[in-house]
């Protein structure tokens, strides 16, 4: 880290060195492929209609009352998303990674100043700007709020900048590991989770006053960096001169506490240990405690359902796929009833969804495991054997998934304010989670499938498309049939105004039926077809 630039090297070299560097990345990244070529420039014609579509409406948003709410709020968006890019696609920007530095010879402050710069050349940066410009023609009126705008402009594109590299660059051991990969692996979860909560404020934005309602947020928010550069603008032009230098000076101050942050995560990186040192290693090795994180192991049985319980939490909780299914899973069986709920459209029945999408874990429970299903395929001889572990493998769902529906249907009562409706609510829960664990393991057993490992976002082999999803909907619409009983129950009790009570013992002894019933029809099928399972599932 003490080893200088070579002697005489002009002192611009390592910047124009690593903004080359950056233009060739991008240029060789699109000579691999024509279908990736085709998809940047999609991207980037998209990129930058939507950059020029937000920058022209920001300016027309000039003199409006509620301009710079929406400039400020904007503005502390789009530094959030800078902020959190790096954590879900790590991969998305090979400059990102400093690690690949290491061994150059190369002082931390140069380094710092040669990354930010380099950091200006993409359709990021070129979209922040757009925005940056726009939210500053907005509210800037008057020539000194000009002159503030001139400054701020830039300060707010160097702030996100820098944030979103002193974030990288703080958690990039993170970001390489298995860990980091799941991370990012979620990502798609993520947006698709923030797209219904936008949607859900700009509904209630719209039905109660519009941007007015923002304007307490937007008070609080100016003075976070960098959207206090844009408020800067805003005070100047209401003659604020006092407010505006100094919530100028607090953006610029982020920025210094960011690049120093940078320049000591650096400084870290390129010095410090890593696991792969025997240093680390000797740290590693002491904090190890024997029989440490086996404590809740302790409370499952002993002998196959114990193993296969564990074995089925641990794949839920390391391995990248299972995890995504878990999450989405749990965060949209939560979002949707709940969202309903306040919206005020929704019911009792909504909460049903979480069992549902809980429920569908259970599917193709053989194809998950890969090609591993061998190993567990050697300790199966007998119908006993194909049944514990089927049962085992339901146990595990079940000890995440019954208090999560349960959880999910007090949530949705409580915000409805029915807790008349709460029985009612249970026991349908209960028996949807009994027959979708029922209906997935005679599924699994049935219609097995591959699931490649080579890529995030497929879920079947190819050839076996259709079978995934005739298994899933399939599975569903069986599911749904098999409650039948229960619905019909549900619809006599609002129709004759009875007791709901009775549907709760009555959902939870109809659910347990059917997960019985369908563990024993599928060990019976897993042990006659053992082979020809292995085969399905084992396909690349």
């Amino acid at each position: 880290m003490r080893a200088a630039h070579p002697a005489g090297a002009p002192a611009g070299t390592l910047t124009s060195t690593f903004v080359r560097i950056k233009l060739s990345l991008l240029r060789n990244g699109l000579r691999q492929s024509s279908g990736r070529t085709a998809m940047f420039v999609v991207s980037m014609v998209f990129a930058l209609l939507f950059a020029a579509g937000q920058l022209l409406g920001l300016v027309l948003l000039r003199g409006h009352a509620q301009a710079a709410t929406l400039a400020v709020l904007l503005t502390a968006v789009t530094a959030l998303g800078w902020a959190v890019m790096p954590l879900f696609f790590p991969s998305g920007d090979e400059t990102l990674d400093p690690s690949r530095l290491v061994m150059l010879p190369l002082r931390p402050g140069p380094l710092v100043r040669a990354l930010l710069v380099a950091s200006l050349v993409g359709i990021g940066p070129l979209f922040t700007l757009c925005l940056a410009v726009g939210a500053g023609i907005s509210v800037a009126h008057g020539a000194f709020a000009v002159a503030v705008a001139v400054v701020a402009v830039p300060l707010v594109l160097l702030v996100c900048l820098a944030l979103a590299r002193a974030v990288a660059a703080a958690n990039i051991r993170l970001l390489t590991s298995r860990k980091g990969r799941d991370l990012a692996l979620l990502s798609g979860l993520v947006v698709a989770i923030g797209i219904q909560v936008v949607n859900f404020g700009a509904q209630r934005l719209g039905q109660a006053g519009g941007l007015s309602r923002l304007e307490p947020v937007a008070d609080l928010v100016r003075w976070v960096p960098p959207a206090s550069a844009v408020g800067a603008v805003d005070a100047a032009s209401r003659g604020e001169y006092g407010t505006a230098v100094a919530q100028l000076l607090l953006s610029a101050g982020a920025l210094a506490a960011l690049l120093y942050w940078w320049q000591r995560s650096l400084t870290k990186l390129m010095t410090a240990p890593d696991g792969s040192t025997v240093a680390a290693a000797a740290r590693d090795a002491d904090r190890k405690r024997p029989g440490a994180g086996a404590g809740w192991a302790r409370l499952l049985p002993e002998g196959r359902t114990g193993a296969v319980v564990q074995r089925a939490l641990r794949y839920a909780w390391r391995d990248p796929k299972a995890k995504s299914g878990w999450v989405t899973a749990l965060a949209l069986g939560l979002i949707v009833p709940v969202f309903n709920a306040v919206q005020g459209t929704g019911s009792v029945y909504w909460a049903c969804f979480a069992a549902a999408m809980l429920g569908s874990l259970m599917y193709n429970q053989f194809g998950q495991d890969t090609s591993a299903f061998w190993i567990v395929a050697m300790t199966i001889s007998s119908r006993r054997d194909a049944y514990l572990e089927l049962r085992a493998r339901a146990l595990a769902l079940l000890l995440v998934t019954l208090p999560y529906a349960t959880l999910v249907v007090f949530v949705t009562v409580a915000v409805l304010g029915d807790w008349g409706a709460l029985p009612e609510g249970l026991g349908l829960s209960y028996g949807l989670l009994g027959a979708m664990l029922g209906v997935g393991a005679w599924a699994s057993a049935y219609l097995p499938y591959s699931i490649p490992q080579d890529s995030a976002y497929k879920n079947a082999a190819p050839g076996q498309g259709g079978l995934a999803w005739g298994s899933m909907m399939g599975g569903m619409l069986l599911a749904v049939v098999l409650c039948a009983p229960l619905i019909g129950a549900a619809v006599w009790v609002r129709v004759a105004s009875a007791s709901p009570w009775a549907l709760l013992p009555a959902g939870v002894v109809w659910g347990a039926l059917l997960v019985f019933a369908g563990l024993r029809v599928a060990a019976t099928r897993t042990h006659q077809r053992l082979p020809e399972i292995l085969t399905a599932v084992s396909k690349a």
